[in-house]
């Protein structure tokens, strides 16, 4: 029963992004009129097949990154309120950015797709660092409060660091906050195929690793007593968090609230095994970014807002909530 249920979930998730891609080639500054001139005008045609749809897809595939990586960070910590950012890897990124902005600022030689590129792996490297620095801290993966630990305070000293970067160059301020807020409009098909190449490299890995996480839910003593190597199974757990967050952030910058809302959306409608669960994360995490690239696209058009001002927006108000829900069903509220 629970099976069918999952599968009509993803079943209805896909049908759902397909229905948002339709809407999101169609949303910009020049509106649909793009999409009814595509075939006779170059121009709109280059508009709706390579700016809107690589960047809707784009979207989804990115939330589909952060959905999946939060789905691993709550199973893997037993704690509903991880989020893929907490072992350091949004201050690493934060910080790696930082230091490409001024390294290819400084550049004579920094063209337009130089900067990009090193901004995208400053972001990479610097996310991918930030946990390698937050496991050398915690000496390993053995302790989850250590590793929780560590990872706030690698946090607070990266996100210092970068905050001492920009105030001794602030003339990088604005293309810093971009990164911060969070935004779609950069990803190209070259980002996208990025994005999707890793995606199904860390869903494999996750499937596979997912017992582990079943195990881990039923407590250390239990999913020790069943012969599972931990710390090699939880080392091998952090990669695929810090890679599918690593991929993610480098080329949308710090979308708030996808990797944790995600799982909750899905876990509030289906009780399901780790497997399942980071399946139908990913999904919904798609869903929910692209749905939140649409809206600003949408709501001042033609302006745009930053997505991940909408995804706090959107995530927040979700789990406060559902934070009243389960105070109404206790009693509390």
């Amino acid at each position: 029963m629970m099976n069918q249920r999952a599968s009509a979930i993803a079943l209805v998730l896909l049908l759902i992004a397909v229905a948002l891609v339709a809407v999101g080639v169609g949303v910009g500054s020049t509106g649909f009129e793009s999409i009814l001139h595509a075939v006779d005008d170059p121009v709109a045609w280059q508009i709706v097949w390579d700016i809107r749809l690589p960047r809707t897809l784009g979207a989804w595939v990115a939330g589909a990154l952060l959905g999946l990586a939060g789905a691993v960070a709550q199973g893997l910590f037993r704690n509903p309120l991880a989020d893929p950012y907490l072992l350091g890897s949004a201050s690493g990124a934060s910080l790696g950015v930082a230091l490409s902005l001024v390294l290819f600022g400084v550049s004579p030689f920094a063209t337009q797709w130089l900067m990009r590129l090193g901004l995208t792996a400053g972001a990479f490297v610097g996310a991918v660092a930030g946990v390698v620095l937050t496991l050398l801290l915690a000496k390993g993966v053995q302790h989850t409060l250590r590793l929780l630990l560590a990872g706030v305070i690698v946090g607070v000293v990266l996100g210092a660091a970068k905050e001492l970067i920009m105030l001794a160059r602030p003339d990088f301020l604005q293309s810093m906050q971009s990164f911060m807020l969070g935004s779609t409009g950069y990803v190209g098909w070259s980002a996208f195929n990025i994005m999707l190449l890793t995606w199904l490299l860390c869903m494999g890995a996750a499937w596979l690793l997912s017992p582990v996480l079943d195990g881990l839910a039923l407590g250390e003593a239990t999913a020790a007593s069943l012969g599972l190597p931990l710390a090699r199974l939880r080392r091998a757990l952090v990669a695929v968090l810090a890679l599918a967050t690593g991929a993610a952030v480098a080329q949308t910058g710090l979308v708030a609230f996808v990797g944790l809302a995600a799982p909750h959306l899905v876990r509030s409608v289906v009780k399901t095994s780790h497997g399942r669960l980071i399946g139908l994360s990913s999904l919904a995490g798609g869903v929910l970014l692209m749905a939140a690239d649409i809206l600003a696209r949408w709501v001042i058009a033609p302006q745009e807002l930053p997505v991940g001002v909408l995804t706090a927006l959107l995530g927040g108000g979700y789990l406060l909530w559902l934070m009243h829900q389960r105070g109404l069903s206790r009693g509390v509220m």
